[in-house]
């Protein structure tokens, strides 16, 4: 079932909308300045710190702790046991040998989607079909059904339970302890098979006015399963098993605590299975690579937008010929991009250039290539358009 809304936005408040983009264009593009040089530091030192932290590392054997090692980065791997027993004490389900157990809750509810198209009109103003459309989907949290268009006619109830993880306070790899959770964080997920007792204590915790039934090592709320309706549960558990692990920390006595690098960064790995400092260290290194990209792409993106929308205002005001429009609106997004790609390199190339200033120069480079590219594609237009044959009519 959908349904369509047109709304119509006058060419004066499209103007007011971009003299507010002339205040929150240079915010935004200053936030993401701060954000890109953020990361750029934290990218840096958390890479010095794991320089240093492989050229320092000493793997001890797990069975016996080294006073000597006291205070020191120590590499340990070995076999994994679980303090305790993580158990669900709101249905009653636990997983004997586990590091983790996590509860799985999917309610059947409503869901809206939006599509919009936007098209101007003669002398500046827009306007936008907006289609609503409501179908039915498995969820693992509520959809707040007060937010949709017709949200009368789609209510949503609240779920009488969600979904949660249970892991132990600690584990043990030989004679060291390590943080629970982070050794749940490195275990396999395998489904909990459920027993009749196990279903009798989830009905009379959620005191259901629906069957309750299990199928394998799922529970269902629901009268009909095949059919299901608005607010019907699904309910499962998933165990989190770990055999072997390997770890890199600051030894404390018994436990492995972050180490403090000369710069302050904390270092504390863990891995799966038996790994090797070089590899662990390897991997922490790629992850730190990662979200470093990660997050320029984000900042890039967003400096992009805030120029955009400082440069918006050309567009709109050109808008009362949207054809001219339309010309302004794609020359102030190729301006917003050679702005980025000139200013956002060159915010990252600092942060390098007093470790690493080779790659600080290729960054600035790269930047300012791309911006000539744009700038001179962009001019080769203008002749190509001069030049274009011009149409001759005959008398008659």
């Amino acid at each position: 079932m959908s349904f369509t809304e047109t709304t119509r936005t006058s060419w004066f408040s499209r103007l007011k909308n971009g003299l507010a983009g002339l205040i929150i264009g240079p915010l935004l593009v200053l936030g993401m300045i701060w954000l890109l040089s953020w990361n750029e530091g934290r990218s840096v030192q958390t890479y010095r710190a794991l320089n240093e932290g492989a050229g320092i590392v000493v793997s001890v054997d797990s069975n016996a702790a080294d006073p000597a090692n006291e205070g020191r980065l120590i590499h340990i791997s070995g076999s994994v046991t679980p303090d305790g027993t993580p158990e669900d004490p709101a249905l009653g389900m636990s997983a004997e040998g586990a590091a983790g157990l996590t509860r799985k809750v999917e309610m059947y509810q409503w869901v809206e989607e939006k599509s919009s198209e936007t098209s101007k009109t003669l002398g500046g103003g827009e306007e936008t079909v907006t289609t609503y459309s409501y179908k039915k989907e498995w969820r693992p949290r509520r959809v707040d059904s007060s937010d949709f268009t017709q949200s009368a006619q789609h209510e949503n109830p609240d779920m009488p339970i969600e979904g949660e993880r249970f892991t132990v306070a600690t584990a043990k790899l030989g004679v060291f302890t390590v943080d629970g959770e982070t050794v749940a964080n490195l275990g396999t997920d395998s489904p909990v098979k459920l027993t009749p007792d196990v279903v009798q204590t989830v009905a009379a915790a959620l005191d259901a006015d629906r069957p309750v039934k299990a199928d394998g090592t799922t529970i269902h709320v629901s009268r009909n399963r095949q059919s299901p309706a608005i607010g019907d549960l699904r309910i499962s558990f998933l165990r989190e098993d770990i055999s072997e692990a390997s770890f890199v920390g600051a030894q404390k006595g018994t436990s492995l605590i972050p180490y403090k690098a000369s710069n302050g960064r904390d270092l504390l790995l863990s891995a799966a299975g038996r790994a090797t400092p070089a590899e662990m260290f390897d991997a922490a290194q790629s992850e730190n690579t990662l979200i470093t990209w990660l997050v320029r792409i984000g900042g890039l993106v967003g400096m992009f937008i805030g120029f955009a929308m400082m440069l918006s205002i050309l567009g709109i005001a050109a808008d009362v010929i949207p054809f001219i429009g339309s010309i302004v609106g794609f020359g102030t997004s190729v301006i917003a991009a050679i702005l980025t790609l000139l200013l956002g390199p060159l915010v990252i190339a600092i942060a390098w250039i007093a470790y690493r200033p080779v790659l600080a120069i290729a960054v600035i480079a790269i930047g300012a290539l791309a911006a000539g590219g744009l700038i001179y594609l962009r001019r080769n237009r203008a002749p190509l358009a001069k030049t274009a044959p011009v149409s001759t009519f005959g008398r008659g």
